[in-house]
């Protein structure tokens, strides 16, 4: 019995003088909870739990654990703990992987062996977290000016700042190399549009003697153009695989590979006159693409704190944007955008790859990954002061250790397994929905139109390309926007205003586009929809719609969702751009009407079906989910009497 109390004691000093107190699954402290309401059987009765809460104000009362002598001194405050029942602080422990104290005998008494604290100071701190004397040290070291009497304060000051630096560096690192490039080369492909075609109809002259017809040239112009898609769809497969067997950080660097095969093959095209490397080279961008793309997301969610998870890795649409709005700046032919200059314009995608292979070394993996993936608990401690800084890590490491006891056992999923997990079939359906309506809503089908609206607006060609650079630099500033009110305004809302916003404008568009030879002011407002759609685009969807996979899936589940997230992007892009011309043809003025549809049918499904996951754990999600998931399965049977009726005798 005295060392039941003995590693009581322990336990309470390496939670750093804070009581480790079961607590029910609403998370409200319960000091009487017993072995068989931790395994989740019913509670005791009313006159057993009155029982409980005596026993525990008479133990408060007549025993204290008090902290050693000289904690004081060094700023750990006393405390005043109840005596808990040593079997389910031992069932904590065991849960959390973390071993009982060793004991060792002093001055004839039972006593635990100490463990000293990163800043050996007099108490123990839990799991590698820092104490208050180490956080007030720290930031007396960072700030000289500052005294002892305001360290208090400028250690708070100092601790916010050094974690969002920290996060910023490691966003930017991952983002500069990531969707960065995916955006970077979809733009730079359109400069020199005419020039590829031409350097295509030379190159099979001199091989043939006989020129190319316009409709070959078009049709191989129409299979570089192809390759994009079907490289990063191949990319989307391969990246839940490669998140799990190379880790997240490690995947970003290899994918770098890809985009650098890319450059060399495009570069030296024309000096080798072959217009096949331009096709191979377009198929690697894809596939740099299409893994960057759903593994940069998932590990910047991973490493941000859940009150920053949403900003954080909405940075990768942000980073799509600039990526956008610098390669139209570069196509220019002021720049890289001449007819002597677009090998050079093709193969300037290595400069972001060799930043990121530069850059990204230096940040830590993901801490899930570590912890729950690889259990590797000592580098997650060490990820987690790198991004945190020195704050107090032990309710962010709890929340990790509980995922990695929900998923104890299990092994990362297989994306057919998804469709056949009723676990996850909301889970499921959500970002089948909006990863489907992301590429369907015609977004992209509008920077296409916007040349044709521009030239009917009556803006010269020389300057449309100008007018473009103003469309992508409007969605950036709303991208960035959007990651700065995301975590406060929620994720429901700017999908909701997004698409409802984007349905309205795309009413006044197709009107303006059938009344433009009619009226002489309607062009200038074809051109304010399209402003006005690509914002709306911006504001919620383009970011949300990748950071929902990391939220809404466990650990588990999450490379595999994001593998199905990827697949439909690609693959609904090559549908839109294979289908754009004819939907045109057919519908005319009205060709919006079908993402009109996509658009209204988006926003209900949001309204009425996605939940809330601003602020939340990935738990708390988890199990708001499981409501939904198994909540049919629940009312389906409400009487739970005897099996089998075997005699209907009174």
């Amino acid at each position: 019995m005295a060392v039941g109390f003995v590693s009581l004691n322990y336990s309470y000093e390496l939670a750093g003088s804070r009581p480790v107190t079961p607590t029910t699954r609403h998370g409200e402290a319960n000091p009487g909870m017993t072995d068989s309401e931790l395994k989740g059987e019913p509670r005791a009765s009313p006159a057993t739990q009155w029982l409980r809460r005596m026993w525990h104000r008479v133990s408060t009362s007549l025993l204290r654990i008090r902290t050693r002598p000289g904690d004081a001194e060094q700023g750990c405050a006393r405390r005043d703990t109840p005596l808990l029942p040593l079997a389910p602080i031992s069932r904590i422990w065991d849960m959390h992987n973390v071993p009982l104290p060793e004991m060792s005998v002093t001055e004839g008494k039972m006593q635990p062996t100490p463990r000293r604290c990163c800043c050996s100071c007099s108490s123990c701190c839990c799991l590698g977290t820092v104490c208050r004397p180490a956080a007030a040290a720290a930031a007396k070291h960072a700030d000289p000016a500052s005294g002892a009497a305001n360290g208090r304060s400028a250690g708070k000051r100092s601790r916010p700042t050094l974690q969002n630096k920290i996060l910023i560096l490691t966003a930017c690192a991952a983002g500069i190399g990531g969707t960065f490039q995916y955006g970077y080369n979809i733009s730079i492909i359109n400069a020199p549009t005419s020039y590829i075609q031409r350097f295509m109809n030379e190159t099979w002259l001199e091989r043939t003697g006989t020129p190319l017809g316009s409709d070959v040239i078009l049709l191989l112009w129409s299979f570089t153009v192809s390759a994009y898609p079907l490289g990063g769809l191949t990319g989307a497969i391969a990246a839940g695989p490669m998140a799990i067997m190379l880790g997240r950080k490690t995947s970003l660097l290899l994918n770098n590979v890809f985009v650098i095969i890319a450059a060399v093959l495009s570069g030296f095209s024309r000096m080798a006159k072959s217009f096949e490397m331009i096709i191979l080279s377009r198929f690697f961008t894809g596939l740099n693409a299409g893994i960057s793309m759903n593994i940069q997301p998932m590990y910047l969610a991973e490493s941000a704190p859940k009150k920053l998870r949403g900003a954080v890795a909405l940075t990768s649409a942000s980073f799509t944007a600039l990526g956008l709005l610098v390669g139209q700046v570069v196509g220019l032919r002021e720049l890289l955008g001449a007819e002597n200059s677009w090998p050079l314009l093709l193969a300037s995608n290595a400069v972001p790859a060799l930043i990121q292979l530069m850059a990204l070394p230096w940040f830590p993996e993901s801490p899930r990954y570590l912890l729950i993936d690889r259990g590797d608990k000592e580098s997650c401690i060490s990820a987690l002061q790198k991004l945190r800084g020195h704050c107090d890590l032990s309710a962010e490491l709890e929340e990790m250790l509980a995922e990695q006891a929900a998923t104890h056992g299990q092994r990362p999923k297989k994306p057919w397994e998804l469709f056949q997990d009723r676990a996850v079939r909301w889970q499921l359906l959500s970002i089948v929905v909006l990863s489907s309506a992301m590429q369907l809503c015609g977004n992209d089908s509008m920077y296409f139109y916007a040349a044709y609206v521009f030239q009917e607006a009556g803006i010269p060609q020389e300057k449309i390309p100008y007018v473009v650079i103003g469309t992508g630099s409007c969605e950036l500033i709303t991208s960035v926007t959007c990651n700065i009110i995301i975590d406060y305004a929620g994720r429901r809302l700017l999908l909701l205003g997004g698409y409802s916003s984007m349905a309205g404008w795309a009413i006044v568009f197709m009107v303006a586009l059938s009344q433009q030879a009619r009226i002489s002011w309607m062009p200038y407002l074809s051109v304010i929809c399209i402003f006005a759609y690509i914002l709306s685009f911006g504001i919620g969807p383009a970011g949300v719609t990748g950071v929902l996979p990391t939220e809404v899936f466990d650990q588990m589940s999450r490379p595999a969702a994001y593998v199905i997230c990827g697949s439909l992007l690609w693959f609904n892009l090559f549908l839109v751009g294979t289908a754009f011309p004819f939907i045109v043809k057919t519908l005319a003025h009205f060709c919006y009407v079908p993402f009109f549809l996509v658009c209204i049918c988006t926003a209900l499904y949001v309204g009425f079906f996605l939940p809330e996951t601003k602020g939340k754990s990935f738990l708390e999600i988890s199990e708001e989910f499981k409501k939904r998931n198994f909540k049919s399965h629940a009312h389906a049977f409400p009487y739970k009497g005897p099996e089998e009726i075997k005699s209907t005798v009174l």
